[in-house]
């Protein structure tokens, strides 16, 4: 299994990724191209696509995201992905393994079709690429001792409650507690998840705050902890959905608009959603909303 990534590159977990009001591909985007987006002949990239039998995906090796186990691509975006392009008549993920910070320069430079990582949809990134309907959301949860001794649901028991809880440095989940009123002396910084959870077993911490898809992973290896229920946190009176997508090379606006139509099937039935990847953590917590849209996301 691949090892547990440091979360706080993902982007939805940084001061500026995930802060709710989402965001939106600005105006109107680069203009296809020959390269990208046709031919002379008038072949689009699915086309190209299917001719061909494959599609290729980058990959940063994060799990649940999308990780390689042996040989096999795995993960929320590559088991996503590959069920909407065999919809689209495309058989093969072909994957390319990139650093986080060269995903998108990577896509730019035309070494792959997709990004497949569930990269977080923020105003930035919406400059350089573009990106799919969101695939997921990520409500935030605790983990906490088997048992739930201090019987916490969401951020006002636990200031009920007065806890103490742990946050990873850098992440938005501490501007969450402090937004609920937990005061900061009850607010513990920690570096990365397993650190997060093993001070929950220790007692040094009763809860520790992160994304529910996250902790639910990290609960697989700390048999002692369990996870609350999702909660959906505020800011300044705003939900914190922190979505994630696919992301294309501007000028593959018609490939998005394909993959946007068979992803809309996915979500929309909830059954087919949770099947095809309850396995990497993910639940109906994390279908998104259908009002939920990239076009506002990006707009920041």
């Amino acid at each position: 299994m691949a090892e547990f990534p440091n979360l706080s590159r993902r982007g939805f977990l940084n001061g500026t990724a995930a802060v709710g009001g989402l965001l939106v591909v600005p105006g109107l985007l680069t203009a296809c191209s020959k390269t990208d987006s046709g031919s002379a002949t008038g072949e689009g990239a699915l086309d190209k696509l299917r001719k061909q039998g494959f599609v290729r995906v980058a990959y940063a090796n994060e799990a649940p995201y999308g990780y390689l186990e042996g040989k096999e691509l795995k993960g929320e975006a590559p088991t996503l992905h590959r069920e909407i392009f065999k919809a689209l008549g495309v058989d093969e993920l072909k994957p390319t393994l990139s650093e986080w910070d060269g995903l998108i320069p990577g896509l730019q430079a035309g070494k792959y079709d997709v990004v497949s990582a569930g990269m977080a949809i923020t105003p930035e990134r919406c400059g350089n690429a573009i990106f799919s309907e969101p695939e997921f959301i990520s409500p935030t949860a605790l983990m906490v001792r088997k048992g739930n001794p201090k019987k916490v649901t969401d951020l006002a028991s636990a200031k009920k409650a007065g806890i103490t809880i742990g946050v990873m440095s850098g992440a938005v989940e501490g501007g969450y507690a402090k937004g609920a009123g937990i005061s900061e002396d009850r607010i513990k910084t920690l570096q990365k998840p397993q650190d997060g959870a093993d001070a929950v077993k220790g007692g040094r911490i009763d809860a520790f705050l992160l994304t529910g898809i996250s902790l639910r992973w990290l609960a697989k290896t700390n048999p002692d902890t369990e996870v609350t229920e999702p909660f959906v946190p505020q800011v300044d009176g705003k939900e914190q959905f922190s979505p994630g997508g696919a992301v294309f090379r501007k000028g593959n606006e018609d490939l998005r608009d394909s993959f946007n139509r068979e992803l809309k099937k996915i979500v929309s039935d909830r059954s087919r959603y949770v099947q095809l990847l309850e396995p990497y953590g993910f639940g109906e917590s994390e279908i998104p909303p259908q009002d939920l849209r990239t076009a506002d996301l990006c707009a920041g």
